[in-house]
């Protein structure tokens, strides 16, 4: 348990860097606390004591914000930033290194009991804050879940997933992204600045397509003149018939 301990204190400092000191994160994480926490819950439960890691993990959730059943299984190094508000269900399994932030829920969406209602979360997985992921399947090593994103599929590993109900996004892209958060380093919240704003990606797309409708219309207005046609010249043109068709009309 001590060695857990060390690891996760170990794991803060590097991953936060709020973080002045070992003691700090010790004495003044709530995170680190509800893993302690969570740890003798656990061991009670594999146990068979259900009400003994129940009560424990209500009075982490009454300390710490962040409600951890029992049954869940955590693995080594794993952050959860701020924390409140995070939920993780009974069949939840988080591998080694994850990172969760606050408002997180890892929830399920089948009501039978013994039954894998709960998913698991690969090695080194990074979820943003608000992300809901919900069902008992496997998002995979490295992979990243955008804030407020509603999860109810598997994530490929090294994919990052955005939006509600949650899309994986374009590999190409995403490499393109992975290649600057590696330059950048660790990339808190599982997002950059514009991953994942559904309104300003539809206007982007709009002025994509007006900037190229505009490339077209000048490629054929090219083409028209080195054939001779000039377009300006027919407008004035036409523009005088009609001018003098109108005074005729009206003398």
């Amino acid at each position: 348990m001590f060695s857990h301990l060390r690891e996760d204190l170990a794991s803060v400092r590097e991953r936060d860097p709020a973080a002045r000191s070992t003691w700090e994160v010790l004495t003044c994480y709530p995170g680190v606390h509800a893993l302690m926490f969570h740890r003798v819950a656990h061991a009670a439960w594999t146990r068979k004591l259900f009400w003994l890691g129940r009560f424990i993990s209500h009075v982490s959730r009454f300390l710490t914000g962040i409600e951890i059943h029992p049954g869940a299984t955590i693995g080594r190094r794993v952050f959860i930033d701020h924390g409140m508000g995070v939920v993780i269900g009974e069949t939840a399994e988080i591998g080694d290194d994850c990172t969760i932030y606050q408002a997180v829920t890892l929830g399920g969406t089948s009501l039978y009991r013994g039954t894998k209602r709960h998913p698991t979360l690969g090695k080194g997985v990074v979820v943003g804050a608000g992300a809901k992921v919900l069902g008992g399947f496997t998002v995979g090593d490295g992979a990243k879940i955008g804030s407020n994103a509603v999860v109810v599929k598997p994530v490929p590993a090294g994919a990052t997933a955005v939006g509600n109900p949650a899309r994986v996004l374009d590999s190409e892209r995403d490499s393109v992204r992975a290649q600057k958060a590696e330059q950048m380093g660790f990339s808190a919240y599982g997002v950059t600045r514009d991953m994942d704003d559904p309104l300003s990606k539809a206007l982007h797309g709009l002025l994509d397509h007006a900037v190229e409708t505009d490339r077209r219309l000048q490629c054929l207005l090219d083409r028209l003149a080195a054939a001779g046609i000039n377009l300006d010249r027919a407008t004035e043109q036409n523009d005088d018939f009609d001018a003098g068709r109108l005074s005729r009309m009206v003398d």
